[in-house]
């Protein structure tokens, strides 16, 4: 057992869950803000969010980067590793880069090769990282965003780097911040980084002695890497006790959850909230909410994310302030001081308490969130190649981000019994006539492949993010629900109410 205590010395990472464990050196590293953030002389956090007609974007665009000292002129090949919603989010944004030549993505899905936003390599072993070099060395490519965490947490990132290709994601000892909730949770100690309490298990009968001592509502979490799905929110005693059996005794996630976290339950309002790291300074992106549990009014199992909404209303200009002294930049600063500095994007999985109004973390993802990444990647109209490519480079603080001043929504439409098991290969037909809704609608693909005839099949749990932008949740709202029904897929169901806090919180105003 492994409680909440103080910790001396560097922390030790276990690379890839195996029994070889990875110890961080203790090299040190001042970390600074971008240029363009800045805190005014009253306290508040300020960011610089400059708003531009769409038909001036290009030119105001070309003459940011030259003042960044970054040469507009200069287009490249980028691949995007992964195949889910979010990752057609990234080659979306990508492929409206001025400085991308080409949007390539391995292995992607059908959804995202017919929408033309990449070029899709399914036939590339993202698992090799030979076979991942070779094709970035024969094709050119002069980047590579990796969008999931498996790959990251296994080693991609270090290869690639190593063969001097710029890649946008952390080194794997880095992304033990999503490859082991312990390692993050001994990281909020040595940093004294605000989190819930905690103690960690491998052994069921101590992690149910525990849970009786301190009650419940409770939550337990699998150490490591469980597709979303291995944290359970006990409101019982009997029902913590069944997730400690289903994970430490049954091997529900096998390695991920041979250890678990048990952690006290916070109340209050959950918010999702990312910032692009180059090692050394944080760049704050615009704030977002998704929704977890799977039925409405939050009720059921959690989800890898129902839908999503930015910006979040929750997450003023103050409470981001806060979470960029309190967490973000004390991780990266702690990052770099273990000799893990961090490069890609966190997200940092947060609790608004109740009482306090203060944010706790409760979780890192090394990778942007799924199903938030594509309300994000929908607002941005910065060049994102230029600016992630300016992360890979350590240059984020000569970079200021522009921002659509609409809201978006994105509505998951998931098969019919995720998160439990569903039937997979059925047809899907109108999403163009979905599409056709409103010019604001975008359909992101997660689960789609084409089946022997060339039809559209759903393939996974969640499938598809009907995303929809407006001057307000309502319109964006509004919008997306629409292109929600014109979708033609009865064994597919969705959330009804994605947006609720937002609506709830403009109407108390």
């Amino acid at each position: 057992m492994a409680c909440a205590i103080g910790i001396r010395g560097p922390l030790k990472l276990a690379a890839n869950h195996s029994a070889s464990i990875q110890s961080c050196d203790g090299l040190k590293s001042s970390v600074s803000y971008p240029v363009s953030q800045r805190w005014s002389s009253n306290g508040s956090w300020r960011c610089r969010m400059i708003v531009r007609p769409l038909e001036r974007w290009h030119s105001n665009l070309k003459a940011s980067l030259t003042d960044a000292g970054i040469s507009s002129d200069e287009r490249i090949t980028v691949l995007v590793i992964g195949n889910g919603g979010r990752e057609h989010a990234l080659c979306y944004a990508l492929n409206r880069s001025p400085s991308c030549n080409e949007v390539l993505c391995a292995p992607g899905n059908a959804g995202i090769a017919q929408s033309g936003d990449a070029t899709c390599i399914s036939d590339l072993d993202i698992s090799d990282s030979n076979a991942v070099i070779s094709f970035c060395r024969k094709r050119g490519v002069g980047m590579v965003v990796v969008g999931p965490e498996a790959p990251l947490v296994a080693g991609l990132a270090n290869d690639l780097v190593k063969a001097g290709i710029p890649t946008f994601g952390p080194s794997s000892e880095a992304a033990a911040l999503e490859g082991s909730k312990d390692f993050m949770k001994k990281l909020c100690d040595k940093y004294n980084i605000p989190t819930a309490k905690y103690c960690t298990f491998n052994d069921a009968a101590e992690a149910k002695q525990y849970v009786k001592q301190q009650g419940a509502p409770i939550v337990v979490k699998a150490d490591g890497l469980a597709a979303g799905k291995g944290v359970v929110v006990a409101m019982t005693l009997d029902e913590a006790f069944e997730a400690i059996d289903s994970m430490l005794v049954q091997g529900s996630f096998g390695s991920a959850g041979s250890r678990v976290i048990i952690e006290e339950f916070l109340e209050g309002e959950e918010a999702s909230f990312f910032a692009l790291v180059d090692g050394e300074n944080a760049l704050p992106l615009e704030s977002a909410q998704d929704h977890k549990r799977v039925g409405d009014g939050d009720v059921g199992p959690n989800t890898g994310g129902m839908g999503a909404y930015s910006p979040a209303p929750i997450v003023t200009e103050e409470l981001k302030g806060i979470v960029m002294e309190s967490i973000i930049i004390p991780t990266v600063k702690g990052m770099a001081a273990e000799g893990c500095k961090f490069v890609g994007v966190l997200y940092a999985g947060l609790m608004i308490e109740k009482k306090s109004g203060l944010p706790k973390l409760i979780e890192y993802n090394v990778r942007f969130g799924d199903p938030e990444c594509q309300v994000l990647m929908t607002r941005l109209e910065s060049d994102l190649a230029q600016v992630l490519l300016s992360a890979c480079k350590g240059e984020l603080g000569k970079v200021s981000l522009t921002w659509s001043p609409e809201m978006a929504m994105v509505v998951v439409m998931a098969s019919q019994g995720y998160p439990g098991s569903y039937k997979k290969g059925t047809m899907i037909k109108n999403l163009n006539k979905a599409e056709r809704i409103s010019p604001a609608v975008k359909i992101f693909h997660a689960g789609t492949a084409l089946d022997e005839n060339g039809n559209l099949v759903a393939v996974g749990g969640r499938v598809l993010g009907v995303t929809a932008k407006g001057k307000d949740i309502e319109e964006a709202r509004e919008r997306a629900y629409a292109a929600v029904d014109a979708v033609d897929w009865p064994e597919g169901f969705v959330r009804r109410d994605i947006g609720w806090r937002a609506l709830r919180q403009k109407q108390v105003v």
